[in-house]
């Protein structure tokens, strides 16, 4: 095949002539080797959306000893940790990836639990790495364990060929560092190849020669036994792993378990697709409204923080297509001092006097941009307005007929801060990539389906087609 590694500009799949996918699912191997030696998968997540490969599956937003301890017991092939870590600075990040990691230790420990660790990020590389996946595989084992990365994510058509990372845009394949992804103001980068990604994101301390990569042909052509022959990794260094459908992350996924019998300890860097071939879980057809809970006489809440380009456009869809009370909350108002308290408080009293009168209401920030000096002052930003939208959640008066998050930090925030939420089931997914959370009973609203919707995934329908359905219940 061409070389893809030197790919600057969009290409088609098809022009890429890469070898057919492993002939024959491997599930069944990775089910058979998951249940002769049983290892509870930990996914650490920095935002919300990173279950949206998963179902039944609980998601835990509290890490105490005892929480651990209990979820360690669980039946069950894992459980995720909300870290919602990419809000923070990164030595905040830093900080809780530690404090898991030196928890799980100690509890794993006790229980004689044998665990692997998921740090789970964006698809489009936006997050803090390489500072919080070495905080955490340090202190699960005082070294620094190599790191496999693979943000491979199918349903959002994120593929790594050639070591290049790409974002699919209809029918074309544009590296990452050309998508708006690529420019955000906290998380941005230059480079669409991972090798270069890797060293530009570490500034240089991790080296060329430290980074070795599982390509196409190998993973295609040789399979497992082959793949698993390189993950004899030296510790602090970096493999990418190479992926372009679910038959590949099979192929990788099988490869790491023979490692890991063989003793390789590995931590992983991965997208969503990862986690869920890592629990040896089967796709399970999206949810439909007779799955979801029944309705009240309320209306329904679509809340949308995420700014990027996607958001802004199914939002705009979603108003187009009317039926909904639009509340906008001006972000330039909700960062004035003078005028923040005023502002988020007539949302919240506009918003609950339609939910209450049986209306459907979109909650939504001003689309304009604001940034500050450095990505410090950004995420400060982010923050201040994403406490704005929990405020008005916090002063909900009863519980929506259904309720959407818009955005990874949105979703965690409202979940934690606003709901209340410790612990939930993911029960599947709404449309692809989009996980629906059923709320434990120590949140707000027990029982209520929460609609996770991640800012980078869907078509520009694909907004009102969630609304349309949760309408349906």
């Amino acid at each position: 095949m061409p070389d893809a590694r030197i790919q600057d500009s969009p290409v088609q799949l098809k022009d890429l002539h890469l070898p057919p996918p492993w002939p024959e699912s491997l599930l069944p191997a990775i089910r058979a080797h998951l249940a002769a030696h049983p290892t509870k998968v930990v996914v650490l997540d920095d935002d919300p959306t990173g279950t949206q490969t998963v179902h039944d599956i609980p998601v835990l937003t509290e890490w105490s000893e005892a929480a651990l301890r209990a979820e360690l017991q669980q039946p069950g092939p894992g459980f995720y940790l909300l870290t919602n870590s990419r809000a923070f600075p990164v030595e905040e990040a830093c900080r809780i990836n530690r404090e898991i990691g030196e928890r799980l230790a100690r509890v794993a420990a006790e229980l004689a639990q044998d665990f692997i660790v998921i740090s789970r990020s964006d698809s489009t590389l936006r997050g803090h790495f390489p500072e919080e996946v070495e905080a955490l595989g340090g202190a699960l084992s005082r070294r620094l364990p190599p790191i496999l990365l693979c943000p491979h994510f199918e349903a959002g058509g994120r593929h790594t060929i050639g070591d290049v990372h790409y974002v699919a845009d209809g029918d074309r394949l544009v590296p990452a560092a050309q998508t708006p992804f690529a420019q955000d103001a906290v998380f941005g980068y230059r480079s669409s190849n991972l090798r270069e990604w890797v060293v530009e994101k570490s500034r240089g301390r991790i080296r060329p020669e430290q980074i070795t990569s599982l390509s196409l042909d190998t993973i295609r052509t040789r399979g497992p036994q082959a793949v698993a022959e390189q993950l004899n990794l030296a510790d602090g260094s970096v493999c990418i792993a190479n992926a372009a459908g679910a038959r590949d992350l099979e192929v990788i996924v099988l490869a790491a378990l023979l490692a890991e019998a063989r003793g390789a300890r590995t931590i992983y860097r991965t997208g969503a697709s990862f986690v869920a071939t890592r629990m040896g879980l089967a796709p399970r057809p999206l949810l439909t409204g007779r799955d979801l809970t029944k309705s009240t006489g309320t209306g329904g809440l679509v809340v949308v923080g995420s700014y990027v380009p996607k958001s802004t456009e199914q939002l705009s869809r979603l108003l187009a297509a009317g039926g909904a009370t639009p509340v906008e909350l001006a972000v330039n108002d909700v960062l004035n001092e003078t005028t923040a308290t005023a502002v988020v408080a007539a949302a919240a009293r506009t918003v609950n006097a339609q939910l209450a009168a049986g209306h459907d209401v979109v909650l939504f920030t001003s689309r304009a941009l604001v940034t500050g000096e450095g990505s410090t002052a950004n995420l400060g930003i982010g923050q201040r307005v994403s406490t704005a939208l929990v405020s008005i959640v916090s002063e909900l008066t009863a519980p929506p007929r259904y309720l959407i998050a818009k955005g990874g930090i949105t979703s965690s925030d409202l979940a934690t801060r606003g709901l209340g939420v410790r612990r939930a089931l993911v029960r599947g997914q709404l449309l692809p990539g989009v996980p629906v959370w059923r709320l434990g009973a120590e949140a707000k609203f027990p029982g209520l389906d929460y609609v996770v919707f991640p800012g980078n995934v869907g078509g520009p329908d694909a907004l009102a087609e969630a609304v349309q359905t949760l309408r349906a219940t």
